[in-house]
């Protein structure tokens, strides 16, 4: 039986399989495995357990070796999720190597220092898809460097630009949101072996020492100050996934908008056997991009869980680091499923030049006013010449007569040069923008 939607029939093709794979059981069981043997090995080095025990320890952190059923039916039972995996270890090392398990240690190092091998192999994930996505972006942009577009503010015709341009855009934002996970993911996801409450108690004046050689075992940073109470580093990395998500949904969404039928400039990569309605044979969705922006919306509503969770009482408090537990495996998954989805829909689209042109140019050029108001600025004043081009606006639109006609008939241009309208000529520095940010990617 599958419950849940990363494993559903109806929406598991949304997600990542190899995000699914890293924070599945037999993985996340591992990476605690992992730190098991890493604390083992780090404790004999610096003469903290007998050298001779790091091995068998090592050894047995094997999550194959593991009776998943066994596990589940015993953590029920002691309601604790990590001392039944520490009594498989124990048998499988047998004494004295037993004895030295877990030496110093308490569960939420395990599970936080796991948590951080795992979101470490996520990262690559996202990373590769994003650096992909931004490689497609990049020639879409220089691609489309003069293909003219209407710019659009509050959903209405604004200004010229390029197609070029807006795909620039996206580029932008992209890597800032690429770079911004890069930077914050070392600090946030560290090795954290303070013990019960932070302090090295048990490992006395070498734990410090021993984090260290933990963290670089596993190819990590120590915490330092490895208090449990502390989750605003996680959540830095956290908060940078949603802005991600929040730069996701923001492309996705101006694509579903560019591929309504009355737009048309746009369009989603097709196939025959993708369909879009049961009744209605015509419709062609945006299928992937509003894909996209259900798992940006996921992602978004599991911020608040993951910064909530920062709120810990004392030095310990499982009521947050349960959810925090729990939120933090789907983060991952959705992240992944998230860059890889942007990196399907930027490498697939399908752009339809004449359809921009013809979108530009069918308010009569009034997507040119502003163009007009800096040539009358210089004649009459800004103020003045504002007035005037509103007044023929308006007329443009209600009378249905071209923009120009409209100005050359206002009372006040009267003895007045003709002023001249090119659409085509107003992008401004779309295309020296797209070549110095995208033409060398």
């Amino acid at each position: 039986m599958t419950v849940g939607m990363f494993d559903s029939f109806i929406t598991r093709y949304w997600f990542s399989p190899e995000a699914k794979e890293i924070w599945s059981d037999t993985q996340t069981l591992q990476a605690w495995l992992d730190v098991e043997a890493a604390l083992a090995q780090a404790q004999a080095r610096l003469g903290v357990i007998p050298a001779e025990v790091a091995p068998v320890i090592a050894d047995a952190c094997r999550h194959e070796r593991f009776d998943i059923d066994r596990l589940s039916r015993e953590i029920a039972h002691a309601q604790h999720p990590f001392v039944p995996v520490l009594r498989q270890l124990e048998e499988f090392t047998g004494e004295p190597a037993a004895g030295y398990i877990h030496w110093g240690a308490t569960t939420q190092n395990i599970f936080d220092t796991g948590a951080a091998l795992q979101m470490a192999k996520t990262q690559a994930l996202v990373d590769a898809s994003l650096e992909s996505a931004e490689r497609a972006l990049s020639r879409l942009a220089v691609k489309h460097r003069d293909t003219l577009q209407a710019g659009r503010t509050h959903g209405q015709h604004a200004l010229p630009m390029t197609f070029g341009f807006k795909a620039t855009g996206w580029l932008e934002e992209l890597r800032r949101g690429r770079q911004r996970l890069q930077d914050r993911l070392a600090s946030s996801f560290v090795a954290c072996l303070g013990g019960a409450i932070g302090t090295f108690a048990a490992m006395g004046e070498k734990g410090p020492a021993v984090e260290q050689e933990v963290a670089d075992i596993l190819g990590l940073k120590p915490a330092v100050l490895p208090m449990r109470s502390s989750y605003d580093r996680v959540s830095d990395y956290v908060c940078a996934l949603a802005l991600l998500a929040g730069t996701a949904e923001k492309i996705a969404q101006d694509i579903v908008f560019m591929q309504r039928t009355e737009i048309g400039e746009i369009e989603e990569a097709f196939h025959m056997g993708k369909v879009g309605s049961s009744t209605m044979a015509q419709k062609r969705n945006p299928s992937t991009a509003l894909m996209l922006i259900s798992l940006c919306r996921m992602m978004s509503a599991r911020l608040p869980l993951v910064v909530g969770s920062m709120v810990r009482i004392d030095e310990g408090d499982s009521s947050a680091s349960n959810v925090s537990d729990i939120a933090i495996p789907e983060v991952g998954i959705l992240g992944a499923s998230i860059a890889a989805a942007l990196d399907r829909l930027v490498s697939g689209l399908d752009v339809h030049v004449e359809a921009m042109q013809r979108n530009a140019e069918i308010t009569n050029g009034l997507i040119a006013s502003e163009a007009a108001m800096m040539q009358l600025s210089d004649r009459i004043g800004r103020h003045k010449a504002h007035h005037l081009l509103y007044e023929a606006a308006q007329r443009s639109v209600m009378e249905d007569v071209p923009f120009t006609t409209a100005i050359a008939e206002h009372p006040e241009m009267s003895g007045q040069d003709m002023v001249t309208l090119d659409v085509a000529g107003y992008t401004g520095e779309s295309g020296a923008l797209v070549d110095k940010l995208a033409g060398g990617s």
